[in-house]
């Protein structure tokens, strides 16, 4: 039986990577190899790669072997053959484990079985997705099942979105007050060779958009009541403006972080009482030159995105559409060396004592998350760390199993001590108190 956090005694593996030889699975896996060497967990982690050839898996490993100075890897990590495709396969998968770290995207298409299998062997899952449509249908399809099984199902736990969705916890947690509302601003920065995202992310955005009314119903199905708005309501920008904060044109952020965010507050208010923030995600893109360019292929793409004929484009051709920004073979290792990201967070609220639903807000901060590679790196820390968390944590998980965002499940625990430690930093730039 599986115990509080999904670390299920006598099982072989604590941590499995399912999809390990996929082009994220191997930065994952090479991440939980760095882990498992350090201070924390050196000698104690036993882990696994999981997929279908034994071969790919096994490449996998030597690579991380050799980037680490690791020879003895190829033989302490376990090999887990295994099919999305086939049941049966994935359950001995979750039997061998106490937590899944799935890398199998796009999810819409290769999620569920996976979610399937862990929470019917009660084993906990964790998963990098940023698809709303798939993280919310497993909440209302799995949620109480998984509750049932004691385990935890956590989506959307790479960079989307817990440098958001842990980002606005850390805020709230260093205001002398009652914290109301957040701004977020990503700022990415490429080196010389530039950037490139693999077009697994693309395809994610382009089934995404397609689908937004199927998603709309399923937000019906869930039926939640709207949060109610404490403190003064948070004013929304347009389409495109001038960040005065940055100097340069920013866009709303199009991924999943208002969704993630606003899942967790739901849950921060309904189950543990706490104050929800209001939450709004925005991007700098740049200069005047740099808007032209992103609305005139932001059009297109939301042209060809509502026919069948132009999302067949969109896939075979992610180069041609997207400037060179998505391709089939993804960011070369100097493209991601060169990378970095920044997501800086403005909070208002309410000084201690003062009742939020009086008066404007009196208090500001500004915090940050910074890392390395948004896509690929940070992802494989974020992931890892998560799973670390359910390990590790599990004494300040939520009561119950479940299906959580990575904020509900973790706002208790020890996430942001861990991902400080691995190259995610989380610093408070300034306070205003009243």
């Amino acid at each position: 039986m599986a115990t509080r956090g999904g670390a299920a005694a006598g099982r072989p593996y604590e941590l499995v990577v399912f999809g390990a030889s996929g082009f994220t699975g191997h930065f994952v896996a090479e991440e939980v190899a760095r882990v498992a060497a350090g201070a924390e967990l050196r000698g104690s982690l036993r882990w696994a790669v999981a997929g279908r050839s034994r071969d790919k898996l096994q490449g996998v490993l030597d690579r991380a072997a050799e980037r680490l100075g690791k020879p003895e890897l190829k033989s302490e990590a376990g090999i887990i053959l295994c099919d999305v495709s086939d049941p049966s396969s994935l359950a001995d998968m979750a039997k061998q484990a106490a937590v899944v770290l799935n890398c199998v995207g796009p999810y819409r298409f290769f999620g569920e079985p996976v979610v399937k299998a862990c929470v019917e062997n009660g084993t906990s899952c964790v998963d990098i997705s940023g698809e709303p449509q798939f993280l919310e249908g497993m909440y209302l399809k799995y949620n109480d099942k998984a509750a049932e099984k004691g385990v935890y199902v956590v989506g959307s736990s790479g960079f989307d979105s817990i440098p958001a969705d842990m980002g606005v916890l850390y805020t709230r947690d260093n205001l002398k007050g009652t914290l109301t509302a957040v701004e977020s601003f990503l700022t990415v920065k490429s080196g010389p060779e530039g950037y490139s995202i693999h077009d697994g992310t693309w395809k994610s955005a382009i089934h995404g958009l397609a689908d937004q009314d199927n998603l709309r119903k399923l937000r019906k199905q869930i039926g939640h009541k709207p949060l109610p708005v404490i403190g003064a309501k948070l004013k929304r920008r347009g389409l495109v403006f001038y960040s005065q904060e940055f100097k340069e044109y920013s866009i709303p952020f199009m991924g999943s972080d208002v969704s993630v965010v606003k899942r967790t507050q739901r849950y921060l208010h309904t189950d543990l009482q706490e104050t929800p923030v209001q939450y709004a995600a925005y991007a700098t893109v740049g200069g005047i030159a740099s808007v032209i360019k992103l609305m005139f292929a932001g059009l297109l793409f939301f042209l060809l995105v509502k026919f069948s004929f132009g999302r067949n484009l969109l896939t075979k051709y992610p180069e041609l559409f997207s400037s060179g920004r998505f391709t089939k073979k993804g960011p070369t290792q100097k493209q991601i060396d060169g990378s970095s990201f920044t997501m800086t967070f403005f909070g208002e609220g309410y000084c201690e004592g003062q009742d939020p639903q009086q008066g404007k807000p009196n208090v500001k901060i500004c915090t940050q998350v910074k890392g390395p590679d948004a896509g690929y790196v940070a992802t494989a820390i974020a992931m890892v760390q998560a799973g670390v968390a359910l390990l590790k944590d599990a004494s300040s998980l939520p009561k119950q199993g479940g299906v959580y965002t990575p904020g509900a499940a973790f706002s208790r625990t020890k996430l942001i001590d861990r991902l400080n430690k691995h190259g995610i930093e989380f610093s408070v730039i300034s306070k205003s108190e009243a």
